[in-house]
């Protein structure tokens, strides 16, 4: 059976209701004479595609026009971590802040935003698009143009460089060391219309995501606060990275090899909660 949005296989459709109750936006119903799912009026239009419908059928009776069942990856449970494992990896995470000079090879940061990519957003937007500061070197440019930033935020606010010890940052870089980029060999930058209202929850959450999936494959990264700041602020610093008009950066990740490995979990404050 077929309609303006999804197609239903009625022999594999088991009448269950499971595609309606999943549907965020409720777009699907059950027709009254049979309980075939069927959409609203308008659903057309509505319609996120989040997929959601397609892939929580067990039995591929539903297809979305621009989505089939057969072009998603399966399930595999198999690869689920248990509770315990998942605490385990969320919790031995570390911000990574020293790093060998080793680059990361291309397919494995492509692999990291491919990963990235999945991380949820608000009404399915996926606004979110990457920068990868590939060139050690650029990255080291880069890192000055924030450090010029600063020298420029140390004269004309002085309050606020002394707030965020911009002077200490300033002091390291003039002798040698770079506490910007950490020596990291590639950033990363979330960057997305700043128009939209989305666009900075969208791109912080995939970066929380591309930060987990640098981890499992046995990377380090560390979110770059100072150059995020400058990339907004700074005239010479945007210019540099040229995100297209109306884009903000709202995120940047360093990224390479670890120097160093840590054996276990520092201690953290309690979780403060409030129960109602």
């Amino acid at each position: 059976m077929m309609n303006t949005l999804f197609e239903i296989d009625v022999e594999k459709c088991k009448r269950d209701g499971t595609c309606a109750a999943v549907c965020p936006l409720k777009l699907i119903t059950l027709r009254d004479e049979d309980s075939i799912p069927v959409p609203i009026e308008r659903a057309e239009k509505q319609c996120i595609r989040c997929g959601h419908c397609a892939a929580v059928c067990p039995f591929g009776a539903l297809s979305l026009k621009f989505m089939k069942p057969e072009q998603c990856l399966p399930v595999d449970p198999k690869l689920l971590p248990s509770a315990d494992q998942a605490r385990h990896f969320l919790t031995v995470r570390r911000s990574i802040r020293t790093y060998r000079k080793q680059p990361v090879g291309r397919e494995a940061i492509a692999a990291m935003i491919d990963t990235a990519r999945y991380a949820p957003s608000a009404v399915n937007a996926q606004p979110v698009k990457w920068l990868v500061i590939e060139d050690a070197g650029e990255v080291r440019r880069l890192a000055g143009l924030v450090i010029d930033w600063m020298r420029q935020v140390v004269k004309e606010d002085p309050e606020l460089a002394k707030g965020l010890n911009m002077k200490r940052f300033v002091a390291a870089w003039d002798n040698g060391e770079d506490r910007i980029c950490r020596g990291a060999p590639h950033v990363i930058v979330a960057h997305a219309d700043g128009a939209l209202a989305v666009s900075q929850s969208s791109c912080t959450i995939a970066l929380t995501y591309l930060e987990l999936a640098a981890f499992a494959a046995g990377f380090g990264a560390c979110w770059a606060g100072f150059f995020t700041r400058a990339a907004n602020l700074y005239p010479p610093m945007i210019e540099a990275l040229g995100l297209p008009d109306g884009h903000q950066a709202f995120g940047a990740m360093l990224v390479g090899y670890p120097k160093h490995r840590y054996r276990c979990i520092p201690l953290r404050k309690k979780a403060s909660v409030t129960w109602r």
